[in-house]
């Protein structure tokens, strides 16, 4: 027998519709086989599905895990981001933050003035040598670095927002040669304090629109290197999306605005 599911679809990080990051989010009784997670999400075709389910405890209200059309991933900032929204903008959630149990432990939201403020790990980069990654990239970097999150390895610093803008990277080279299979570019903004844009061809994704848990790199790197903690960032995506930044220890608050453009249900 057929079941349906409800479902929304959010813009993340953005304040209109058809800006910023499309996540699904899927509401569960109980888990589903994680094929027909995997099958969902490549149904969807969004860079991410995020699969909701209520576990009452005494730091996490919800347990959530993130799809992209290729995989299952540690940790996905939008897709945290609409999962929230969704809590507080149609189920009525009354608390002013949702606790989340995730593959990164505990993640929180809470309301902000403008939006939502996510509290997500740090993601210290150090510097590397690596040419197959400049070779993808095909251009002269300032730097290439390198984190511990499994699936955001290497960042590309440029000099320059407009050599982020006419980036075009070879999405193969990044897929088979990038440990991760994804690669983060960045350069300092120039109405912002930093820009990025986000590839990742081994995910199913081959750029992501809006990368809020990039910005767990990004944030921490631009803040050493510009001397204060809290920060502008903009993605330079086609629907493009504002990322406001505050770094706190090995803590990054993310800031950003949603908005609902679809509420619905599925069929499985």
């Amino acid at each position: 027998m057929r079941q349906r599911l409800r479902q929304f679809q959010v813009d993340a990080f953005a304040s209109e519709v058809f800006r910023g990051n499309p996540a699904a989010v899927v509401l569960l009784d109980d888990w589903l086989p994680d094929d027909l997670l995997q099958s969902i999400a490549i149904e969807n075709a969004y860079s991410e599905t995020a699969f909701l389910k209520a576990t009452p405890q005494a730091e996490a209200d919800y347990h959530l895990r993130w799809f992209t059309p290729g995989c299952e991933v540690d940790l996905c900032g939008h897709a945290t981001l609409a999962s929230a929204h969704t809590l507080f903008a149609h189920l009525d959630h009354a608390s002013p933050d949702v606790g989340f149990q995730t593959r990164s432990g505990i993640l929180t939201v809470e309301r902000a003035d403008a939006g939502y403020a996510m509290d997500f790990p740090a993601g210290p980069t150090v510097p590397v040598d690596d040419p197959a990654a400049v070779e993808a990239l095909g251009t002269t970097p300032v730097e290439v670095r390198c984190s511990t999150m499994e699936h955001l390895r290497r960042m590309i610093v440029l000099e320059s927002e407009a050599h982020v803008r006419a980036a075009t990277p070879d999405l193969s080279r990044i897929r088979e040669d990038i440990p991760g299979g994804c690669l983060l570019i960045t350069a300092p903004g120039d109405e912002v304090d930093f820009v990025s844009r986000f590839f990742a061809p081994y995910c199913g994704i081959d750029e992501d629109p809006v990368t809020g848990s990039a910005h767990c790199m990004l944030a921490p790197y631009w803040a050493e290197r510009l001397g204060r903690n809290d920060l502008r960032a903009r993605q330079l995506s086609q629907r493009g999306g504002a990322v406001g930044c505050q770094v706190r220890g090995d803590r990054v608050r993310l800031l950003g605005e949603a908005v609902t453009f679809l509420d619905g249900w599925i069929h499985i």
